[in-house]
């Protein structure tokens, strides 16, 4: 799976300029981790894009848009993932009872067990790179970040060009 670390000591030198650089560190560990995990998720068929939708669709009844939000989609990424979500059986458009223009995005039985699978391996990945840290260090970063994302983090700035999402080449 993962190849071994470097201490920051043996890093390689143009990695060791970033060091302290929040941005980099960020997208450098976001990036290693979308991409173990998409390897990882293969034997289960699924896709950590796909994961997600339907791990947010399962917190209630959201429309497409209100889980494009909810994730941080675009638009058109989100209707390409739920196309392939409902050609694999794990979800389905609903009419929204609200707006009949909208969609509810339903998770099917066959999609709870894929959101229960990929879990597992979310779980397992997660715990084999955490466990680079001492568990007192693990709490803090996970603890750290998720106060970063609910608070300052939130939102993204407006910027021109903006910014565009773009999922790990498999």
């Amino acid at each position: 799976m993962a190849t071994r670390a470097h201490t920051v000591e043996e890093a390689p030198e143009a990695n060791r300029c970033f060091t302290g650089n929040l941005a980099w560190l960020l997208y450098r560990a976001h990036w290693a981790l979308a991409s173990e995990l998409t390897a990882a998720l293969v034997p289960v068929g699924g896709s950590p894009r796909g994961c997600h939708v339907l791990h947010a669709a399962l917190s209630g009844e959201h429309t497409q848009t209100e889980l494009a939000e909810i994730i941080g989609l675009d638009k058109t990424t989100m209707v390409v993932t739920v196309d392939e979500l409902e050609r694999d059986g794990l979800a389905e458009r609903r009419p929204a009872p609200h707006d009949r223009r909208a969609r509810i995005i339903a998770v099917t039985a066959a999609g709870k067990r894929k959101v229960a699978e990929a879990q597992e391996v979310k779980e397992r990945v997660q715990a084999d790179i955490l466990g680079e840290l001492p568990a007192r260090e693990q709490k803090a970063l996970i603890d750290a970040l998720d106060k970063l994302v609910q608070g300052r983090l939130a939102e993204s700035a407006d910027c021109s060009p903006p910014l565009r999402r773009r999922a790990p080449r498999v």
